[in-house]
């Protein structure tokens, strides 16, 4: 499969699921103190770091924006799927959410004190991370975070229903020292790495890493 046609089916995917994405994850974050914890320390060090915006890739619905919007971050919303981006813009009214892909964001560089992924590269073979990595740190300030979270554990599978409908879409876990690697090979130093087991509807360990920018780089 080409990027180009992966692409469309990840878009055609969760514009089919989007409103029942919504529901059925709806409160998701309440029952998982550990990953509020990772959120919640990513939002002090963006914070700490000055404050800068931050920009939710692969933003879904908008779920894990609103949340760090309620922790005092300057947070927008990007996301392949109009359809996932149209019930974000109903459901969370005060923040701002864009159609867009994250491999190629039409921000100007070192505009961002934060990135986050929450998930967002779980359809990204791992051999196109170098590329995205290399974008997020792009459009990150000096010193500013990108915070990744993954399933864990290396593999591939294929995901043809979810949230109640069919789905055309590939699955790809990543070990985090390759995650770690990777963002490194882009400039961005891990901080901190958390593997926790799986919850509900999760087929393996859940990795999350966060990583920074060197402060000491100029823009350019």
């Amino acid at each position: 499969m080409t990027q180009t046609s992966r692409l469309s089916a990840v878009q055609a995917s969760y514009d089919t699921v989007a409103v029942d994405h919504a529901r059925l994850l709806s409160g998701d974050l309440e029952g998982r103190p550990l990953d509020r914890a990772v959120l919640n320390a990513f939002a002090e060090h963006v914070r700490g770091g000055g404050g800068g915006a931050v920009a939710d890739l692969g933003c879904g619905t908008g779920r894990v924006a609103a949340y760090l919007g309620g922790r005092g971050v300057r947070v927008f919303g990007v996301d392949l799927s109009p359809a996932m981006v149209a019930v974000a813009r109903r459901s969370h009214p005060g923040l701002r959410f864009e159609v867009g892909r994250m491999a190629g964001l039409d921000m100007a560089d070192g505009v961002l004190g934060g990135v986050l992924a929450w998930y967002a590269t779980v359809h990204t073979p791992p051999g196109e991370l170098p590329s995205v990595f290399a974008e997020f740190a792009r459009v990150l300030a000096p010193g500013g975070y990108a915070l990744v979270a993954f399933e864990a554990e290396e593999g591939q599978r294929r995901l043809d229903r979810a949230y109640g409908h069919p789905v055309d879409l590939d699955v790809y876990g990543t070990p985090p020292d390759l995650i770690a690697s990777l963002l490194a090979g882009a400039g961005l130093a891990e901080v901190a790495r958390m593997v926790r087991g799986p919850g509900a509807r999760e087929q393996g360990p859940q990795g999350f890493l966060l990583a920074r920018k060197d402060p000491r780089e100029p823009p350019l």
